[in-house]
């Protein structure tokens, strides 16, 4: 984000370090190529594009070295489906669900509440919906519907899983300073 990326900055500054600040845009190759040649890139990028894997794939292409994980790392943890199944064939538990038809998903329940409805391929905490035990309200009945199921472009569907047990913990920028 731009305030991480503000942060992060700061803070490299005041230890000494020369630090060259880029608004990340599709022409970054371009920017990375010509006027700014850094020695390391420190990603403070959220979401599509900074967290997918695109970045991480310029930055190895242009053989710049780079914080955050690398590109397949990235892509699997951006795809919900495709990284819950390579952490379940590692033998790690993963809750129940699937990869759903947005439209399905709208229509009725895929599966028996409680459980939570995500886009499969976004940052972990957006277009978040849960559905509570005994709820009769589908995820795509307004105005509980989310932005995934308004929105006009495609998608290949929505991550639906059962809520695992447990205390979600939430760690924030304020928090953190």
């Amino acid at each position: 984000s731009l305030s991480t990326g503000r942060e992060v900055a700061q803070a490299l500054e005041a230890l000494g370090c020369r630090v060259s600040r880029i608004d990340a845009g599709r022409d970054l190759a371009n920017v990375l190529s010509g006027r700014v040649r850094p020695d390391v890139a420190v990603n403070c990028l959220h979401g599509v594009w900074g967290e997918d894997g695109c970045v991480q794939g310029v930055l190895e292409t242009l053989a710049i070295p780079y914080t955050h994980s690398g590109v397949l790392a990235s892509a699997l943890a951006m795809d919900k489906d495709k990284g819950k199944a390579v952490l379940a064939a590692a033998g790690v538990p993963v809750p129940g669900g699937g990869l759903f038809d947005r439209h399905e998903v709208a229509r009725r329940h895929v599966i028996e509440p409680p459980y939570v409805v995500k886009p499969n391929a976004e940052g972990s905490s957006v277009g978040v919906y849960l559905v509570r035990e005994g709820s009769r309200v589908r995820p795509g009945t307004p105005p509980a519907a989310g932005p995934f199921f308004e929105d006009p472009q495609p998608m290949f569907g929505v991550d639906v899983k059962d809520i695992a047990p447990g205390t979600p913990i939430v760690v924030d920028d304020a928090a953190a300073g």
